[in-house]
C-alpha cells in the first residue's frame, strides 16, 4: 500500500434537494511519502472539498482514506489532526490572535498529545521555539512573547507554516495558503515552505492559482475538474510543461 491512498472517494452536498452537489466523483490517489503535490482547477472543481475530506472536515458518502496503512475513513477531524497539519488561505485561521506566539507554538508542539488545563511553556520549549523562528529569517524570534494578532498576514502566515509542520506530519494540507499575501510576500512564504517540506521530507497537497508556483514547486501536478481528477502529471511530466500547457487543459473544460 502506498504512504496515502484515497480509494472510490465520493461526496454529495445538498443530497435530494435542488441544490444538490456531486463535489467528489471516485476520486482515486496514491500518494508516496514524500511527495509535494500541487493541485489547480477552476472554481468548484473540488479543489478544497478534497482537502477538507482528508483532514476529516466531513465524511465522505463513500470510499477509503488511509494513511501509513491507517484507515481514517470515519476518523473525526480532531483525532485526524495527530497525522494532518493544515495552513489555510486567510492568516487569521489556525492560529489563537489573543495568545502569544509562544502560546501558539506550545499548543502546535503537543498536537495530538493528551492536554491538561495547564499550558506549561517550559525554557527548553521557548528555546527550541525560538531556533524554530529564526529559522524563518523574518526576525520573528524577538516576538515570542507578542500576541499574534498584532503580526502582519505575512507574518501568521509563517508562523502557521511552522506551527504545521513542528511536528512533522503525515500530512501537510496547503489551501492557497499564499492567496491572501502580496507578491513579495507570497514568495518568502512560498520559499519557507518548499525549504520546510524539503528539510523534513513532509508529505504535502498544496492547492495554488499561481500556475507559476504549481509548476515550480513540488513533483506531481494534479488538475481537478467538477470533482474529478482529470489530469496527474508525475515529476519527468510536470518537468516539461509551460504555464500555457496548463491554461490550454484548463481552457478545454
Amino acid at each position: 500500500m502506498n504512504f496515502i491512498e484515497i480509494n472510490n472517494v465520493n461526496k454529495t452536498f445538498f443530497k435530494n434537494t435542488n441544490r444538490e452537489h456531486h463535489a467528489l466523483k471516485n476520486i482515486n490517489l496514491k500518494i508516496n511519502r514524500g511527495d509535494f503535490i500541487t493541485i489547480v482547477g477552476g472554481n468548484g472543481a473540488g479543489k478544497s472539498t478534497l482537502l477538507n475530506a482528508l483532514s476529516g472536515n466531513f465524511l465522505v458518502d463513500s470510499g477509503k482514506i488511509f494513511i501509513n496503512n491507517i484507515d481514517v475513513s470515519l476518523m473525526s477531524e480532531h483525532k485526524r489532526a495527530k497525522y494532518i497539519s493544515r495552513v489555510f488561505q486567510n492568516p487569521l485561521y489556525g492560529t489563537a490572535p489573543r495568545m502569544t506566539v509562544c502560546e501558539n507554538m506550545a499548543l502546535a508542539y503537543r498536537r495530538g498529545e493528551k492536554r491538561g488545563l495547564k499550558l506549561g511553556v517550559t525554557e527548553e520549549n521557548k528555546k527550541y521555539f525560538t531556533e524554530q523562528l529564526s529559522s524563518l529569517n523574518l526576525g520573528l524570534e524577538n516576538r515570542l512573547h507578542t500576541e499574534i494578532g498584532l503580526l502582519s498576514g505575512g507574518q501568521r502566515q509563517a508562523i502557521s507554516l511552522l506551527m504545521a509542520t513542528i511536528k512533522n506530519p503525515d500530512l501537510l494540507l496547503l489551501d492557497e495558503h499564499t492567496a491572501a499575501l502580496d507578491p513579495k510576500t507570497q514568495k518568502i512564504i512560498m520559499d519557507i515552505t518548499d525549504k520546510k517540506i524539503k528539510d523534513k521530507n513532509i508529505t504535502a497537497l498544496m492547492i495554488t492559482h499561481n500556475i507559476q508556483d504549481a509548476l515550480k514547486y513540488g513533483n506531481r501536478l494534479i488538475v481537478l475538474n467538477q470533482g474529478e481528477i482529470i489530469k496527474d502529471f508525475n515529476k519527468e511530466e510536470k518537468e516539461v510543461l509551460t504555464r500555457n500547457d496548463i491554461y490550454n487543459i484548463l481552457d478545454e473544460l
